[in-house]
């Protein structure tokens, strides 16, 4: 059984993340823990300058709040889907999202996190909300970030652009081949170098990697003298991608991309789902 995690922040975008996970997670037993954080805004300013008594009916009212609309929520998903398969249970915390996230990966050996994601528009264009970026920044687990407004496809077709330079395990490739193995996917590898061939450690990792993928329908392939993102988009041209997933390493480009201010420039859009896997968990 799957322990995934569901933030919600009870907007349309967390719902349509949490409806992806229940199609995605269809005919696999899950337990699905959907968690909702919050503290008042005046919580900072205010708790010096006013009694605990208000505070705490303060807090009262909003965790009243954040109870209702989750027992709303599991009863919306139990009647849409009716799936004996899953299992649910209701979290609700008087924290920071990713401090609560934290704690629960250790607590419920949390497999997956699947959330919403919602850029901001404009010239300030980022690839992530801010939730997202500081839970794939700070948790040490696998993080599946939604688009918004992206409804369920089947992932039949996964992109996983690498540089080799991780010596990979069966645990960074846990949910890859998850989710691979129920749809049958084809996962493309796709490895991005700057006009050089292999080193001797690179071709260890790769050779590593094929090895722990076996099992699964997989393809290499090389491209030289692209940054990443134009060689993500240019391998969407020809091939459409259900699913995106990367391996988050210590100063690789998706370390760098998740904390660009400005990524319009570099022509790379999260169009799809985007699983992000921690090296060091």
């Amino acid at each position: 059984m799957k322990n995934i995690l569901l933030p919600t922040d009870f907007s349309e975008n967390s719902k349509n993340a949490i409806n992806y996970a229940l199609e995605l997670f269809n005919n696999e037993r899950c337990k699905f823990y959907i968690l909702n954080t919050y503290t008042p805004i005046i919580y900072n300013y205010d708790y010096q300058m006013s009694s605990g008594a208000y505070m705490g009916n303060v807090v009262d009212v909003i965790r009243n709040n954040s109870l209702e609309a989750l027992n709303d929520l599991e009863k919306y998903v139990i009647e849409k889907y009716n799936n004996p398969n899953h299992e649910f249970e209701l979290i609700s915390s008087f924290s920071t999202l990713t401090d609560e996230i934290d704690l629960l990966v250790a607590q419920k050996n949390l497999d997956l996190i699947i959330m919403g994601t919602k850029g901001a528009s404009g010239v300030e264009e980022v690839l992530f909300g801010t939730n997202t970026i500081h839970t794939i920044k700070k948790v040490k687990c696998p993080v599946l970030a939604i688009p918004d407004g992206f409804f369920f496809e089947k992932p039949k077709d996964i992109l996983f652009p690498t540089d080799y330079k991780i010596d990979y395990s069966a645990k960074h490739l846990d949910i890859l081949e998850t989710i691979s193995s129920i749809y049958n996917s084809k996962v493309h590898i796709l490895h991005v170098s700057s006009n050089r061939d292999l080193n001797d450690e690179e071709n260890t990792h790769k050779n590593k990697l094929d090895k722990l993928l076996s099992t699964l329908n997989k393809e290499f392939y090389s491209v030289k003298d692209q940054e990443i993102p134009q060689a993500i988009n240019e391998f969407q041209k020809t091939t459409y991608v259900h699913m995106l997933m990367m391996i988050k390493n210590k100063h690789t480009f998706l370390e760098n991309l998740f904390f660009k201010k400005v990524i319009n420039q570099i022509g790379f859009h999260l169009t799809v789902p985007f699983l992000v896997v921690p090296s060091n968990f």
